[in-house]
């Protein structure tokens, strides 16, 4: 029985006695690959911080911020946040570590472009590099694999790339404090929990699928709109790169109660106009109105005017006689007046026109003592003075109520 089975047992131990002496040169070969593309790093990136990184100490139990896999076949995580590591990153160097899942050069000095090789690494899982100066655009290539990706605090440019679209298992992703632009793409992350656009450079409307974090997640984009925001001219799932907005229920409140007292104060400027033409009105009127006594009173004066003869105001030489130079604006009296009052008290008596003939005008006077008499002045009559002066004395005997 057993001489039969001696044949298979050689060549069970044929086919698996070869298996340790492949597998253990692929083993030590992948280890080194990785032992050399951390020397490659740490030589050409200054740190403050010693790494303590030699050939002479294992890599997966005695080296600063490396971790391995349970074999120690390969490097699964780097963790080197705060040692003062500065200047840029060159490519070819972390890149190499296939199976890396997580790297953590978070508040640092690193600089520059951020090698696209990097990012893609395929069982990539958590990359942390907040708080460091990288200043390259944003990755486009990402491994599938990511979990969380936070990229805060650096100066990142370029737009959001389409291909996050694939990134299904992304539970976190922080792009907070950085130069990216345009217009956030409708992207569908079922797994996403924490999320943050915050202080950017983005644009147009944020999509429906992340209208449902805070505001918080968004803030700090002047051009960005719609929920949690304040809202976009036109809703749609589709970006606009650049928005118009309707004002904020807050605003409109505010332009309401601007508008009515914009119209309180109309009214009080109706009001006042209206007051003031009233009082110019009132004011014409007490200025026609004393105008209009002026020109009664005007005719009082008149007789004052035409008996004054040009202003001459000298008494005459004869109260009685009735008979004076016509040059001297001679008075005579009818009916033997014996009236005693010359030119003088004419003028200042007051007067009312009583008619108006081809000879002169005939006035009213009430002189200062309560005396009334008729006065008629005459004017261009074309007599010499001797024949005027015989006309008046056989006027004067009349005694006619006529005269």
């Amino acid at each position: 029985m057993s001489m039969k089975f001696q044949p298979f047992i050689a060549l069970l131990t044929f086919l698996f006695l070869p298996l340790p002496l492949h597998k253990f040169p692929q083993v030590v070969g992948d280890l080194n690959s990785d032992r050399q593309a951390l020397f490659d790093f740490v030589a050409a990136v200054p740190h403050a911080r010693k790494l303590n990184w030699n050939a002479t100490t294992p890599v997966c139990t005695s080296w600063v911020g490396v971790t391995c896999n349970l074999n120690g076949t390969d490097v699964i995580a780097i963790r080197l946040p705060g040692i003062g590591l500065s200047g840029p990153i060159p490519a070819n160097t972390i890149g190499k570590l296939n199976a890396l899942r997580v790297l953590s050069l978070r508040s640092n000095n690193l600089n520059g472009n951020l090698p696209s090789d990097i990012p893609s690494i395929p069982s990539l899982r958590c990359l942390f590099l907040q708080h460091n100066n990288f200043s390259s655009v944003f990755a486009t290539s990402l491994s599938p694999r990511l979990n969380v990706l936070d990229i805060s605090y650096n100066s990142f440019t370029g737009t959001i790339p389409t291909t996050v679209q694939n990134l299904t298992r992304l539970t976190i992703l922080n792009l907070q404090n950085n130069s990216i632009s345009g217009a956030i793409p409708n992207l569908s992350l079922p797994s996403l929990k924490v999320l943050n656009f915050s202080y950017n450079n983005l644009n147009g409307s944020i999509p429906n699928s992340f209208k449902r974090f805070p505001s918080s997640s968004f803030i700090g984009n002047p051009l960005l709109c719609g929920s949690p925001l304040k809202l976009c001219s036109t809703v749609s799932s589709s970006p606009s790169p650049s928005p118009s907005y309707f004002p904020s229920p807050a605003t409109v409140s505010q332009n309401r109660h601007g508008t009515s007292k914009n119209k309180l104060g109309a009214s009080s400027i109706i009001s006042i106009v209206i007051g003031s033409l009233a009082f110019l009105f009132l004011l014409l009127v007490l200025i026609l109105i004393r105008c209009l006594k002026r020109t009664d009173s005007g005719g009082s004066g008149m007789l004052k005017r035409k008996i004054s003869g040009g202003g001459k105001s000298e008494k005459p030489n004869d109260f009685g006689s009735g008979v004076q130079e016509a040059d001297n604006n001679n008075l005579f009296f009818f009916q033997g007046c014996s009236f005693n009052f010359d030119l003088e008290d004419l003028l200042k008596a007051s007067a009312e026109v009583l008619g108006k003939g081809s000879y002169g005008t005939t006035y009213k006077a009430a002189l200062e003592e309560g005396t009334q008499v008729v006065v008629k002045r005459l004017k261009e009559v074309a007599v010499g003075k001797g024949s005027l002066s015989s006309k008046w004395k056989f006027l004067r005997g009349l005694d006619d109520i006529q005269v």
